[in-house]
């Protein structure tokens, strides 16, 4: 009711979570990776670092070397496909930030109410690839679970146990050797990965007791961190925090801190997708691979929800590819929308990382 006070209704304020993407960013997504199929494979090849043998006589001939085998590896992705539903009666009421004295718009309404459907499943969507990618990472196990803890969803791509260390001394211990740790890791890594690693990304737990090591400190130079674009991948907007050059043994690293999170589905507690107590160990250019397969669809949506459809959400290289969809009930009062993919975060260069325990308490 309307009484004689006179009143300014400010702009709507709409608290939004936007998803980091730290981790997925470090998997390829070429166009090739975009599929319909229900499965996808890859063929691997490895060489090793072997050195020719000297021939002591011309006339003992050639040394023969054999062709190298490569394996086939055959993957079949989880599925997210998340829908919701516009009543028409909620049309009807007043939308956040608007003048209850007009009259409402139900068409302009349901619009402005469908896009933030698709941005909210979206947003959920993107948060379980980042999860599935920070897994990969850290454990090389994929285990997906539903609100009741069960898993519904795993994949082990077997990675070898020699690249997921737990320290022999805990960091938060009497006199550990943190660089040494991470130095040892480095060397598993180059000799299994055959590439240099450079970058080393912790856990915020693992970092303030890193820091508070002075034999580790010493080591770490932080005055490039203000420059931030110093390592190959330029972390925006994706969670990821720069902190400075790690010099270690034969290797110089890019040091990273990421704090992104997201809601764990069974316990509800805010959770960070990087372990605190954890340190990545990573070759960046170790090939990760990001495969999306797409929603089978049998016909497409109807004329009548076109105008409130999005297109399908498709970006190759930018790890992302969604499948949109769109439809009505009968009598015309409820509108639905879904998005969908199916997203695989694949090790392709699986010897190119690793991640150890800092066994901190």
């Amino acid at each position: 009711m309307s009484n004689n006070t006179t009143k300014r209704m400010l702009a709507a304020y709409e608290q939004e979570a936007s998803p980091t993407m730290f981790f997925t960013r470090m998997f390829q997504s070429p166009a090739q990776n975009f599929h319909n199929s229900q499965s996808v494979e890859i063929d691997i090849e490895r060489t090793e670092e072997d050195v020719a043998i000297v021939i002591t006589d011309l006339s003992t001939g050639v040394n023969m070397n054999t062709a190298d085998i490569y394996t086939n590896k055959e993957f079949v992705p989880p599925i997210y496909d998340e829908a919701f539903t516009i009543n028409a009666f909620d049309m009807i009421k007043r939308m956040a930030g608007r003048n209850p004295f007009e009259d409402p718009n139900f068409q302009a309404n349901a619009s402005i109410m469908f896009m933030k459907g698709m941005r909210k499943v979206e947003r959920k969507i993107r948060r379980a690839i980042e999860l599935q990618a920070s897994q990969v990472l850290q454990t090389g196990i994929v285990t997906l679970i539903n609100a009741a803890g069960t898993t519904l969803y795993t994949i082990d791509y077997k990675p070898k146990a020699t690249h997921f260390p737990t320290v022999s001394t805990a960091w938060d211990d009497t006199s550990p050797d943190i660089a040494g740790d991470i130095l040892s890791l480095c060397d598993v890594v180059r000799n299994d990965g055959l590439n240099d690693p450079n970058q080393v990304i912790f856990g915020d737990a693992a970092f303030e007791v890193a820091m508070s090591d002075t034999a580790f400190r010493n080591r770490f130079d932080a005055r490039r961190a203000d420059l931030g674009t110093i390592s190959p991948m330029v972390m925006t907007d994706s969670g990821g925090n720069y902190r400075g050059v790690l010099d270690l043994g034969n290797f110089k690293v890019d040091v990273w801190t990421y704090g992104g999170r997201y809601k764990h589905p069974q316990t509800g507690v805010k959770t960070q997708y990087m372990d605190p107590k954890k340190v990545i160990v990573r070759a960046s250019s170790g090939r990760l691979d990001a495969t999306f397969g797409s929603i089978p669809m049998i016909v497409r949506p109807e004329d009548r929800v076109l105008p409130f459809l999005p297109a399908r959400i498709s970006r190759a290289g930018g790890a992302m590819d969604m499948t949109t969809n769109a439809w009505v009930s009968d009598d015309g009062k409820n509108l639905f929308g879904s998005v969908g993919t199916r997203p695989l975060m694949i090790p392709t260069a699986i010897d190119t990382y690793g991640c150890l325990d800092s066994d901190i308490s």
